[in-house]
């Protein structure tokens, strides 16, 4: 592509962007939290002289480049939001020049900071002009293909590399510079799969993974892909957290599927925007505090607005799952149109008992049953006979299956599937691990979970007390992205349900995300000892496996370990489970550690 000629002269070294104000520059791929359709981002940093001014001139500059261009339809989706101390721009751009439509994005900013001077216009619109040329050369015949698949209610996705529309063995794939004419695509046999989009604070994994479990149940080939990676059936494919655009992709186009179920983290979302652009039916599970700071998310309504993004993928006959006890979700669903189907674990919920009245899709806890409304009320069994649930008492869980057993038989679970799946989901590790794991050693207690804000930890908390033990041992870290209020409430979120009787600070030198070593385990340590454990019971140790190993050196017979892990999950699963395959209990010697009373 051609260089455009910014107003302002290059610096010896080529920076990353054409001015050091800019923070990033990127495209975003699908519905986004800007917009329904994908486009740019500019992102600049907030500490910038007449910021205001800037960016309104910014905006002006954008629109002007727009018309100039010929893409004068997306000057009605130029936006400029401040948060977070920086400020962030967006306007809506067509698939086949995204990248272009960054440099238009830098080109505006350049020029109003530069006060509005440029070399020259006419050049810098000519250079604009050439590249989007050049740009939609490569990528002939993507934007009529795709808007094609969208009109026959397939969900394209895209990336640098390839197109492709429909999903499983019905998908056809093609690289991005080598897409046929819209007439030459043999759309006959093109076709998609039910796809399920789960978002939401907490309970993201378990329900994903939940709702592949029902429909492997249902007989149909599940592909699903999470914070932990991706499986198609037992087949993992990826590791790591593919719970953002790679992930869906990756099982989307796989030809195995018959159903795809995508967990759709807020960080995914905000970096690249959704991966695809139709689903069936999509979940949000909780709003909480959580990430705050995070591209330009400071408080819970923008969280709910992030996490809301997935409304834009559902067509008219979508549906979405909601919260009935979120306040942040009844007051979100608000003069929304498309079909909601609600759940709640509360006694009693004047929603819930509405939308039941009225005819619509709802569940809810009766008598300590599972009780689906979907045309008429079906019993799907004894919460504490469910064995997610813990016997009843990991109430968090009950909330994930009310959920997810609203999300199946939206795309398309027979009911029956349902009943068949609970009453063994979670009695094997390989069924949800890292969440809500549960180990006996002699007669110690081990609960492992992936809690990792102060909601989460509550929820795990709150879980635990009902287990009886003689002593309690606490495993605390965080990454260093939250701020020292959130690190601070984890402890109380903990200290508001149980007090603790020894606490293991975990340091994780892959999450220090811009912290110094140390600062972590300090402001745990510091709040810790606000809330009235003695120093002497408070460990600082580096690494998560390591900590854990001292946890387990600390046991004896009676104590309750409760393990948040998060980075090295894959590590501690397979450590515990030799462990428990050699017979280790607890007070036996552990080997590599000393023991400590």
């Amino acid at each position: 592509m051609s260089e455009i000629q910014f107003a302002v002269l290059p610096s010896e070294e080529t920076p990353d962007f054409p001015s050091p104000s800019i923070i990033d520059s990127r495209r975003l791929l699908g519905p986004n939290f800007y917009s329904a359709r994908p486009g740019a981002l500019l992102e600049v940093r907030g500490d910038v002289p007449r910021l205001d001014a800037l960016l309104e001139a910014w905006a002006a500059r954008a629109r002007e480049l727009l018309d100039a261009l010929g893409w004068d339809a997306n000057s009605a989706e130029v936006q400029v939001r401040r948060s977070g101390g920086n400020a962030t721009m967006f306007f809506a751009a067509a698939i086949d020049v995204l990248m272009t439509a960054t440099e238009v994005n830098e080109q505006a900013w350049v020029t109003a900071e530069s006060g509005g001077r440029v070399k020259s216009d006419s050049a810098i619109v000519a250079t604009l002009r050439a590249t989007a040329t050049a740009e939609r050369v490569t990528r002939k015949n993507l934007v009529e293909v795709f808007e094609r698949a969208l009109a026959k209610g397939l969900s394209p996705v895209f990336d640098d590399e390839s197109l492709t529309v429909g999903a499983g063995k019905g998908a056809q794939t093609w690289p991005i510079d080598a897409v046929p004419a819209v007439d030459a695509v043999s759309w006959k046999a093109i076709t998609g799969v039910p796809i399920s989009l789960v978002t939401g604070s907490n309970g993201k994994t378990t329900t994903t993974r939940l709702v592949a479990a029902m429909w492997r149940t249902a007989g149909r080939v599940a592909g699903l892909s999470c914070s932990d990676g991706v499986w198609v059936e037992d087949d993992r494919i990826e590791s790591g957290d593919y719970a953002g655009p790679a992930g869906a992709r990756a099982v989307l186009r796989d030809p195995r599927i018959e159903a795809a179920v995508l967990e759709t983290a807020r960080g995914g979302v905000m970096r690249r925007g959704l991966a695809v652009h139709r689903a069936n039916a999509a979940i949000i599970t909780n709003i909480v505090a959580d990430h705050f700071g995070e591209y330009g998310l400071d408080n819970l309504q923008d969280l709910a607005e992030a996490k809301r993004v997935v409304i834009k993928a559902l067509g008219a006959d979508g549906r979405l799952v909601l919260n009935a006890d979120d306040p942040m979700l009844v007051k979100l669903a608000r003069g929304l149109t498309i079909p909601i189907s609600w759940f709640s674990v509360a006694p009693a919920n004047s929603i819930i008992d509405a939308h039941a009245a009225s005819g619509g899709d709802v569940a809810a806890v009766q008598d300590g049953r599972v009780m689906l409304h979907r045309g008429r009320w079906h019993d799907l069994g004894a919460i504490d006979a469910m064995p997610l649930t813990l016997r009843g008492a990991a109430r968090h869980n009950v909330e994930n299956i009310l959920g997810a057993c609203l999300l199946a038989v939206a795309s398309g679970v027979p009911v029956q599937s349902l009943r068949a799946t609970l009453v063994k989901f979670g009695s094997a590790a390989s069924d949800n691990p890292g969440r809500l794991q549960a180990y006996r050693f002699g007669g110690a207690t081990v609960l492992v979970d992936f809690a990792h804000n102060p909601d989460g930890l509550a929820a795990l908390t709150e879980t635990a007390k009902t287990i009886a033990a003689t002593r309690r041992l606490l495993l605390l870290g965080q990454a260093g992205n939250r701020d020292d209020t959130q690190l601070r409430a984890l402890v109380r979120a903990a200290w508001s349900v149980m007090p603790f009787d020894r606490v293991i600070v975990k340091e994780m030198p892959t999450l220090l995300r811009g912290r110094a070593p140390g600062e972590l385990p300090r402001i745990f340590s510091d709040e810790l000892v606000k809330v009235g454990l003695p120093k002497t019971q408070i460990e600082v140790v580096d690494g998560e496996l390591a900590a854990l190993r001292r946890a387990f050196a600390w046991a004896r017979n009676g104590d309750l370990l409760v393990c948040p892990v998060h980075v090295e999950k894959a590590a501690v699963i397979a450590w515990l489970e030799q462990l428990r395959a050699a017979g280790w209990k607890a007070g036996d010697k552990l080997p590599g550690v000393a023991s400590r009373k």
